[in-house]
């Protein structure tokens, strides 16, 4: 894995600063009409960050919200009911770390009869060190990337995720270019490191996360499924993603973020966008980065990579058994 952009908080931070503060062109802008009365929309990592003001952005818009959360159950549920003044708000438990936690979360989606209009596959995680999950995979590579992969797949088999016209919107991070290539032979084995390799891991898992949603965008137009999937970056945001960041290291980072970086609530911009903008405008938009229409980078976009990122995914969750959502 090579050393960048991203491969260390400062740097990340610093490079983050300059992004968001660099002259850009003209941004695309928000439609006026968010009307979503009668849509169904699901946020992953809903209880807090960005995740948390799109819910109360669309709620206000008047969809109904899923808010999928680890934790903040049912607080944070009821607070975006007042914020948004939206009775129709609902909160369901699921542990990305945990395939069998996964799995049941999808069951009960299906047995409460829920069908989807639009997922936002949100939820991200930035460890202070590597940990090991519930099935012995690593915690950042199983949140950041194969968790939605798996939850957004099974959620697809089960036809959670409503056509025609549904979207799946994947929060990825411009951090996915960093990395100079795959480590296929290491794919998904654990992998021990501290804080200095952190962020170079994030925008490794970031990669695999964008390239599956090149992927999963080519095999559901095959399909012939009218099911879009968007992909933006958000830049950076003020939220507490870095709450596993060395003590000493978080009232530096508490401050250059609340100095520096956007609100949540305009950070989500891109994802009300992709949300709530006609069919005909985001169809050849493949990808946001903060407002800005981007060419992903091209690792990221290669049908190979793409091919061989699913099948191997597909093969480790096979092995641990947890392809069958009943486990």
């Amino acid at each position: 894995m090579n050393k960048g952009k991203y491969d260390n908080p400062l740097k990340a931070t610093l490079k983050g600063i300059s992004d968001l503060y660099s002259k850009k062109a003209p941004s695309i802008h928000l439609p006026t009409d968010t009307d979503l009365t009668g849509k169904t929309v699901m946020i992953t990592g809903a209880s807090s960050g960005l995740g948390y003001a799109a819910a109360i952005r669309l709620a206000k818009a008047g969809a109904k919200v899923i808010m999928a959360v680890r934790s903040g159950i049912p607080e944070r549920g009821e607070a975006v009911k007042k914020l948004s003044g939206n009775e129709q708000v609902f909160m369901y438990h699921v542990d990305l770390l945990d395939f069998k936690s996964i799995n049941s979360f999808i069951m009960m989606l299906s047995e409460d009869g829920v069908q989807l209009d639009l997922l936002i596959s949100n939820a991200a995680m930035v460890p202070l060190k590597s940990r090991k999950t519930p099935q012995g995979l690593e915690e950042m590579f199983m949140v950041n990337y194969l968790a939605p992969f798996h939850l957004i797949n099974r959620l697809l088999e089960k036809e959670i995720i409503k056509t025609p016209g549904s979207r799946i919107i994947i929060v990825s991070s411009e951090s996915h270019r960093n990395p100079d290539g795959f480590d296929w032979e290491n794919f998904g084995k654990y992998h021990e490191y501290g804080i200095g390799e952190t962020v170079a891991r994030y925008g490794y898992f970031k990669l695999f996360l964008t390239t599956f949603g090149c992927e999963l965008s080519r095999r559901l137009k095959t399909g012939n499924k009218d099911i879009a999937v968007k992909l933006l970056c958000p830049g950076p945001v003020n939220s507490n993603i870095a709450r596993e960041a060395p003590g000493w290291m978080q009232p530096l980072l508490r401050g250059v973020f609340s100095i520096f970086f956007k609100s949540p609530e305009k950070a989500s911009d891109p994802v009300v966008y992709f949300a709530t903008a006609p069919a005909e405008e985001i169809a050849k938009i493949p990808y946001l980065f903060l407002m800005q229409p981007k060419p992903m980078d091209e690792k990221a976009t290669s049908p190979e990579n793409g091919r061989l990122l699913w099948g191997k995914s597909e093969k480790i969750i096979k092995e641990l058994g947890y392809l069958d959502t009943q486990k």
